[in-house]
């Protein structure tokens, strides 16, 4: 008999050591913004999305060619004409052709932490459908690997974990025997998916999104199926290969 493929889940990024598993798909999540940027940038004409760990790096990127993004806190750097919100890359002639240069808090921070693994893509409730059709396809294990909050446990990608774990489940995946991260990630799924934005809304990351007049990106973050992309790590570049 064939084995099924196992869902891993992996909280926060300081966790990423104990749970790297090289056999594995990296399934890296931050929905508060940069995975749900990352494909809808790529969605609306990116060719590539460049993630970057530091500011300085960022800084190093010709003008020709790349658009060059940086956010920390969640508002954009001063000196850069984009940040990591979905909004600015939807409709947005000025990206289309060009390579997105991104450097955030968190969501760049868990690719560069397991940017060494076997295969590395990004997912966000904006792609989450192809996302688990291009997975189911591959017949690998997967990790989820939670961006969260400067290394700290967040709400909103352990739902999403969730909601991607639910899915994977319902297409014969199995949960690994060390499971307890996983319960929890589909226990707040299935407590948050009738209304996810009044679920989070005491969350910390969303209250730092709202005092920011950010609720446009909560509401756009929180909707499924935005996109088609499947945005995957190559060469240091997130390419989307669902064309």
């Amino acid at each position: 008999m064939t084995t099924p493929p196992v869902i891993r889940i992996c909280l926060t990024p300081a966790l990423y050591p104990i749970y790297r598993d090289d056999s594995s798909i990296v399934v890296v999540v931050d929905i508060f913004r940069a995975t749900s940027a990352i494909c809808t940038a790529l969605h609306h004409g990116t060719t590539a999305v460049i993630p970057v760990a530091a500011i300085e790096e960022a800084k190093n990127y010709p003008g020709n060619g790349y658009i060059v993004a940086a956010e920390r806190g969640g508002e954009v750097v001063d000196g850069f004409a984009y940040g990591n919100s979905p909004l600015s890359y939807r409709n947005n002639p000025d990206i289309i052709g060009k390579k997105l240069v991104l450097t955030t808090t968190n969501g760049t921070q868990a690719i560069y932490a397991a940017k060494d693994a076997a295969a590395l893509c990004v997912g966000a409730f904006s792609n989450i459908t192809t996302l688990t059709s291009w997975l189911v396809k591959q017949k690998k294990d997967v990790m989820i690997l939670c961006a969260g909050w400067k290394n700290r446990l967040n709400l909103e990608d352990t739902i999403f974990a969730g909601a991607l774990a639910h899915l994977l489940l319902d297409q014969g995946f199995v949960l690994d025997i060390d499971r307890d991260a996983a319960l929890i990630a589909l226990t707040l799924y299935e407590q948050s998916k009738e209304n996810m934005n009044v679920f989070l809304e005491p969350s910390s990351h969303r209250q730092r999104l709202s005092k920011l007049n950010l609720e446009k990106d909560i509401d756009y973050c929180l909707q499924w199926d935005t996109t088609t992309v499947v945005p995957v790590l190559m060469n240091g570049e997130l390419i989307n290969i669902q064309k």
